[in-house]
């Protein structure tokens, strides 16, 4: 069975208006296939703030992001266990040396761990994974 580290950034694509691209619906396919999608421990909060965040900002519907969260819901996503116990060590250390935030160098400390490709539409993360030879999807933005 194959992995990979998904980000919020790219699933919160294929929900919100304008952002969804063929590139990102890739990684989707890929999860809707049989590839597992890994995520840290914050990753339930950070999709469901920004939903609620878009919903504030009028992007959205509450029925859109009912809609998007059942979406999620069915798709094979497992919650890294070790994210709690692994942030104020390896976590912390890789968002010093990388320059991140702590909840994006989450998602690079999974990756590496976990020998997975990193799926993020994030800048600043995509620099710091291809700086420390990690495979990114979509390959290129």
């Amino acid at each position: 069975m194959s992995k990979l580290t998904l980000d919020g950034s790219i699933a919160l694509s294929w929900f919100l208006p304008g952002e969804s691209t063929d590139q990102n619906q890739v990684v989707r396919k890929l999860i809707e296939t049989g590839t597992t999608a890994l995520v840290p421990s914050i990753w339930a909060l950070e999709v469901a703030n920004a939903l609620m965040s878009a919903e504030r900002r009028n992007r959205i519907s509450q029925a859109d992001s009912a809609a998007a969260l059942a979406s999620l819901q069915k798709l094979p996503i497992e919650t890294d266990p070790e994210t709690g116990t692994r942030a104020w060590s390896d976590i912390l250390a890789l968002a010093r040396q990388q320059k991140l935030s702590v909840y994006d160098a989450a998602y690079l400390e999974l990756a590496m761990r976990q020998g997975t490709a990193l799926a993020t539409l994030d800048d600043l993360l995509r620099t710091a994974a291809q700086a420390l030879k990690v495979p990114l999807l979509p390959e290129t933005l």
